[in-house]
């Protein structure tokens, strides 16, 4: 059964990433550079492109938190990795980044699933604690005791509770309804205010690690007179929705209880009894008033949900407890990110239809239509855009290139969301077209002629052909080439120059071929006709 479910592990882990995505987990707080998972053995990548820098990891999200080592091609740790810090009451902390191929514009969706350990004890948010109590209480009696908090998860988090030894008081612990543990003082004999006026308590909260962390708050019980009534909410339950760009300081709803007491058993005070380590920093309950408000800005795409529960406590001890409600809504405040994930600076201008110049990754943090984005490209420019897996886009070309038109192409790619007004974002991709021999020379005439008297010495100017290249560089550079022995040319200037004297009497015309060839082997011919012009030069014969 060992080895069958093995091999499936094996054919599974073969599977994905014969599909572009695999998996691997690694423990938190992992110093930099640890192993994650071997790269390149599971995709089958070489050692040479890796230390070429042709292939790279890219993160999801401001920080880069894995690397790809040059020498060995493993996923590494890039930084320290808290998983309490990342994934707040999630189960499971998954981080996700890209591994980009440069040459062959390729991508793989790589997944690490962040185990955690031991690293948080539990903690109470006071440590030192003050109740009330009347004395008429009758054993039974339960009152709600701070509950202590625990980033960690599974048995590393929080597992029980322990009262130090008193008489008078035991410890009752309730499961809540989302499976937490909520401790309660139980009274467990009547109080005697004359006999004892304070009791002094330590609640110690455990963890299941091993070995076990502990957190301890110390409470002081004050034995107070009779109080007949405890505090009534108006509502059990406050419902709150905010949209997320709600000013730093406004009120999001007011709580309200009523004692029906007098004097001090009658005055109600609110405190928050349950609330996470990021709420504890956004939202603030006034003891007196009962108004929550919010002291940081919200993030929607950071949380858009929190639950709080609301304590109101009168004078004499007795309380009740209210839950309140605050759902987060979107706002379109995020611009698309656009990322050059892998990008060619130059391509020939006869590459195919379809080549991929750019791998483009695109999102938008916001949700909803906030969130969706359109992407496009300027018109008049000879490049589309390919949708890809997930997000990502590819630039390729929509035809063949001309360098002899265009020689250089600054692209732009624009993202827009959905939102109302959209938010925009763009980015430039520069692009220099490579030249292909792809024209032949071509002479200023095709037929030349000249008139040239006869004698002239060797070295004597007959005409100069000129012939250009729309090419460039080695393919524009033009040589040119004589077919006539009479004549002689420049290969590189083409002037054509006697090679010896001529003489009216024996040639009165010739005619020669000039051949231009350029660098990449096109060529080109014209034809040059040479008049010969008498002069006086033969005396009479008698």
């Amino acid at each position: 059964r060992r080895q069958r479910a093995l091999l499936w592990g094996v054919l599974l882990a073969a599977w994905e990433a014969a599909w572009g995505h695999l998996r691997y987990s690694v423990p938190e707080e992992t110093p930099k550079g640890s192993f994650v998972g071997d790269v390149a053995k599971d995709l089958g990548l070489q050692l040479p492109a890796i230390r070429d820098n042709a292939v790279r990891v890219v993160s999801q999200g401001r920080t880069q938190y894995f690397a790809l080592h040059g020498k060995t091609g493993h996923l590494v740790t890039a930084e320290r990795i808290d998983r309490e810090q990342l994934c707040e009451s999630v189960q499971q902390c998954v981080l996700r980044c890209e591994l980009i191929v440069e040459g062959e514009m390729k991508f793989y969706e790589i997944e690490v699933d962040i185990t955690d350990i031991n690293d948080n004890a539990p903690t109470f948010k006071e440590t030192e604690l003050e109740e009330s109590i009347s004395e008429m209480s009758v054993p039974g009696a339960k009152f709600p005791l701070p509950r202590a908090h625990d980033p960690d998860w599974g048995r590393n988090s929080l597992q029980s509770y322990e009262l130090s030894g008193n008489v008078h008081f035991s410890l009752a612990v309730q499961a809540g309804p989302g499976g937490d543990q909520r401790p309660e003082l139980v009274l467990a004999k009547a109080l005697d205010r004359e006999e004892a006026a304070f009791h002094e308590l330590v609640l110690r909260a455990s963890d299941g690690g091993d070995p076990a962390r502990t957190g301890t708050a110390r409470i002081r019980v004050t034995v107070l007179d009779a109080n007949d009534n405890a505090p009534v909410f108006s509502q059990a339950e406050y419902t709150v929705r905010v949209a997320e760009d709600v000013p730093v300081g406004s009120t999001l709803v007011t709580v309200t209880a009523t004692d029906a007491d007098e004097g001090p058993n009658g005055h109600v005070k609110y405190s928050l009894k349950a609330i996470t380590e990021k709420a504890s920093h956004i939202f603030q309950l006034d003891a007196e008033s009962g108004e929550i408000t919010i002291v940081r800005s919200l993030d929607f795409e950071e949380s858009d949900y929190y639950e709080l529960e609301v304590q109101a406590r009168d004078g004499g001890g007795l309380y009740s407890i209210a839950k309140v409600v605050i759902t987060v809504t979107d706002v379109n405040d995020n611009a698309p990110e656009i990322s050059v994930r892998s990008a060619i600076s130059s391509i020939l201008e006869d590459s195919p239809s379809g080549t991929v110049v750019a791998l483009l990754h695109v999102q938008d943090r916001d949700s909803g239509a906030n969130g969706e984005v359109r992407c496009s490209l300027d018109s008049g420019v000879p490049f589309r855009l390919r949708s890809s897996q997930g997000s990502y886009y590819s630039v390729v070309t929509a035809r063949e290139l001309d360098r002899e038109k265009v020689s250089e192409y600054n692209v732009t790619v624009r993202a827009a969301d959905g939102g109302s007004p959209p938010l925009q974002s763009s980015a430039v991709l520069s692009l220099r077209v490579l030249d292909v021999n792809d024209n032949a020379p071509v002479f200023a005439q095709e037929r030349y002629s000249a008139r040239l008297a006869e004698n002239n010495a060797a070295g004597a100017l007959v005409l100069t052909v000129r012939a250009t290249d729309a090419d460039w560089g080695q393919n524009a550079r033009v040589r040119y080439r004589l077919s006539e022995g009479r004549v002689r040319g420049a290969p590189l200037s083409g002037t054509i120059t006697l090679q010896e004297a001529l003489d009216f009497e024996d040639t009165r015309a010739f005619s020669l071929a000039v051949e231009a060839r350029d660098g990449g082997g096109l060529v080109a011919h014209c034809e040059v006709e040479v008049e010969i012009q008498d002069v006086n030069d033969n005396a009479p014969e008698v």
